[in-house]
Order: C-alpha cells, then structure tokens, then sequence
C-alpha cells in the first residue's frame, strides 16, 4: 500500500510539474533554461540585459539596457552567435551590414521605435532555439549561423524602444 502511495504521489508530482514548466509556445516572456547546441564556425557569444522597468527609450534609460558580444572582431566565413537574455523582459540579436562612415547607434528608427532591417543578414529571437522566433524569454539562450563576408556589423536588439535603449555593438569581420 506505501509504495502504491508513493508512485501515486510520484507520478502527480511530475504531471504537476509538467503543467507549470515552460515549454514550447509558451509566452515570449516565460522563463526557460537551456543551452545551444555545438554550433560551426567562429562562435560570437553574446548577453542582452536590462535593469527591467522604466521607460525604454528616455534618454535616461539610454544605455539601461545592453547588448555586449564577447568579442568586436572574427575572421570572414561561418559564424555562429549564441544570444543569452540575462534580462527581465524578453529581446533579440538582428546581424545589419554597417554602412561606411556611419556609426553604431545612428540608425534612423521607425515610428514604432525600431530600426530599420533592410539587408538583415539573420537573427537569433527563438527561445531555447536558432532563427526568428517571437523572442529570447529572459534565462533563455537562441542562436544562429550565418556566412559573413569582411565587413563592419552592428549587432541590435531591435524591439521597440531597445535599439535607442543602448542595445547594439559593433562586429568586425576581417
């Protein structure tokens, strides 16, 4: 009788625990942990994070928010960048070509607060996966591999408000 107790007791606990836990489709802002798998190429690893509240965008919120890669150069050819959220709100890694003579942070935004993407080369904003998602729930990791040419990059959170929040940095690829 104990042990027919203690394999019930078992067996809701872990149904109970399937119901709470995050999963697959669950809402951009649910918090999961997990890791990216061995990806090819040079590896960029990259953390976003926020101080969470506030009003994004204002200049006093300026820099409250970053996006820092763990280096500002890699060699031409594969590179993979594994994006970690270590803030409170969710966010995203988009790869824009640097046009010559313009600086990180002085793309023109749209109405919304974006920049614009034209001639995105890739993003990292799935939770828990690689490519285009909804975006990287905090704690959680996405990824992505691209095939970059030598060039200048900058590297954005482009949800809205985050880009004039502080969240680019600039790629070198020589």
């Amino acid at each position: 009788m104990a042990a027919l107790a203690a394999v019930l007791l078992t067996a809701a606990s872990l149904a109970a625990l399937a119901l709470i836990a995050p999963r697959a489709g669950a809402p951009a802002g649910a918090a999961r942990a997990c890791s990216a798998p061995a990806l090819p190429g040079t590896t960029v690893r990259v953390t976003e994070a926020d101080r969470g509240g506030g009003m994004m965008g204002s200049p006093r919120m300026r820099h409250a928010m970053r996006l820092s890669p763990d280096r500002t150069s890699v060699p031409h050819g594969t590179v993979s960048f594994v994006v970690t959220n270590l803030g409170s709100v969710p966010h995203e890694l988009v790869v824009l070509p640097l046009p010559e003579g313009q600086a990180v942070g002085a793309r023109a935004l749209n109405a919304d607060g974006t920049a614009d993407e034209t001639g995105s080369l890739g993003e990292a904003s799935a939770s828990c996966e690689a490519g285009p998602g909804e975006g990287i729930a905090p704690g959680a990791v996405s990824w992505a591999t691209l095939d970059l040419p030598a060039g200048h990059y900058e590297l954005v959170c482009n949800f809205p408000g985050h880009y004039l929040s502080g969240m680019f940095a600039e790629l070198t690829v020589t």
